[in-house]
């Protein structure tokens, strides 16, 4: 994007949220420093219509003024007649928020997160003190809720009301919401080590996911507005977000259906939720499986037979057969959404399987860890080749990575850091931390991988797949 459409986005998001930590606004419109820079002294001094807060958060300041957006399609010029007042650069038509309809019907899948026992730690930290905590608790949840592209519709002193399917809808926003409960939960408590060693306080989250049609309309009097969805969806979230104990994620049965087989859930039976006219069952999501697609969670034995594709599937098993024969292919499967891509995979990745030589790497990119460097090859690792469990210690994760990297002959002096950096693994006491720039620190990453998948390969024959490469 160039920088006057980075403005007119910025400018919209910032009026329609009045404060966004600098983080957030950099993650939810892929900013570069420099750029985050350059919008920051245009936006607090140039036009006056935001003020910094701490150095961290981005406040808006121009309801008072409407404010020109200049348009991306036409060149500017730079320069004013010295007779031209500050006021008058500023002062136009207002931002176009009347072009989406007054009210909406939407299917929104809503998330309400609360902080347990918010009260009984304010009463142990000087106010200063606690408003830092609930800004660093905010931001950690803000990150996570952009990532996987929702939208924070309120902060509710320590809660948040997030909406999954407004503005932007996509056709996964229940899993969207359910990914993003269990990455608040999980960022919660890497901030609760900063905390405890900081401020010696423990925060505890509470949340509820319902999904349902709604009103998404303007709401509010004078000059305070705000875009809320109205109906009966956002009290439920919040309903089960009060049953929920610390640190669980709670949904409905009305989400359910909607996330594909790609949760562990455990049913809480039907509990009565206040205001809630009808017996509702709810479930607590306890972790997200290790399916990386559909056709993992329906498994082969449930698939239909593969219909019209034989030239293509003919492709590649005699591809297959020539690696078999000592030369390496590549094969790229490129299409449109839907045609049966994946299913070609499941197909050779099954043809392959009953081979005893051969080496399996199938690795999947996720649209929410874009931002990720080497994700996929990181959820290989762990899920295939190191088989990490949930309940396993950082040590004994530690001593599984430390055999796999003796069975292909690395130096562990060098090669454990690098790879517990990758995993996000504590090195211990056996290890001395990186002290390489993180350029080295990628090229020698990238090398480590490639040199042990060339001997890999050298021993055996390799299917190296990655889905979803776009």
């Amino acid at each position: 994007m160039d920088y006057p459409t980075i403005l007119a986005e910025a400018l919209a998001l910032l009026q329609h949220e009045k404060r966004l930590s600098y983080r957030v606004l950099k993650l939810r419109l892929q900013l570069d420093d420099d750029i985050l820079e350059a919008l920051k002294e245009d936006l607090i001094y140039a036009k006056h219509l935001a003020v910094d807060e701490d150095r961290r958060v981005l406040v808006w300041t121009g309801d008072a003024v409407a404010v020109t957006v200049p348009d991306p399609g036409v060149i500017q010029s730079t320069e004013r007649p010295d007779t031209i007042a500050d006021h008058d650069l500023q002062v136009g038509s207002p931002l176009p928020e009347s072009r989406t309809p007054a009210a909406e019907r939407r299917q929104l899948t809503v998330l309400f997160c609360d902080l347990v026992d918010s009260t009984v730690l304010a009463s142990q930290l000087d106010p200063e003190e606690w408003r830092q905590v609930v800004q660093a608790y905010q931001e950690t949840c803000a990150t996570v809720i952009a990532r996987y592209d929702g939208h924070i519709a309120q902060y509710l002193g320590d809660g948040l009301l997030v909406y999954f399917g407004y503005p932007q809808a996509h056709e996964d926003d229940a899993p969207r919401a359910v990914r993003a409960g269990l990455g608040m939960v999980e960022a919660i408590g890497k901030l609760n080590t900063q905390l405890g060693r900081g401020r010696g306080v423990q925060l505890a989250v509470r949340l509820g996911i319902h999904t349902g049609l709604v009103v998404v309309g303007d709401v509010g009097s004078g000059t305070r507005h705000e875009q809320l969805a109205l109906g009966e969806t956002p009290n439920v979230a919040a309903r089960l977000q009060g049953i929920a104990t610390p640190n669980t994620l709670v949904i409905s049965a009305t989400t359910l259906p909607l996330l594909g087989g790609f949760f562990a859930l455990q049913s809480l039976g039907t509990p009565l939720l206040k205001g809630v006219a009808q017996p509702l069952e709810v479930y607590q999501v306890l972790y997200e499986s290790t399916a990386r697609n559909r056709l993992e969670v329906v498994g082969s034995a449930s698939l239909a037979a593969l219909v019209g594709r034989e030239s293509e599937v003919a492709l590649l098993r005699e591809r297959w057969s020539q690696v078999k024969d000592g030369i390496g292919q590549v094969v790229l499967l490129s299409g449109e959404a839907g045609i049966g891509k994946s299913r070609l995979v499941q197909v050779l990745t099954a043809h392959v399987a009953t081979e005893p030589q051969a080496w399996l790497t199938p690795c999947q990119c996720s649209p929410y860890y874009q931002n990720t460097a080497l994700y996929p090859l990181i959820e290989l690792l762990e899920r295939v080749v190191l088989r990490f469990e949930r309940e396993e210690s950082p040590p004994q994760k530690l001593r599984k990575l430390e055999g796999f990297l003796v069975q292909y002959g690395l130096p562990l002096a060098e090669a454990v850091p690098l790879f517990a950096a990758l995993l996000s693994l504590p090195l211990g006491a056996d290890y001395a931390p990186l002290t390489v720039s993180p350029e080295q620190q990628k090229q020698q990453t990238l090398h480590a991988l490639l040199t042990i998948l060339l001997k890999i390969a050298a021993q055996q024959t390799l299917l190296f797949v990655m889905e979803d490469l776009h």
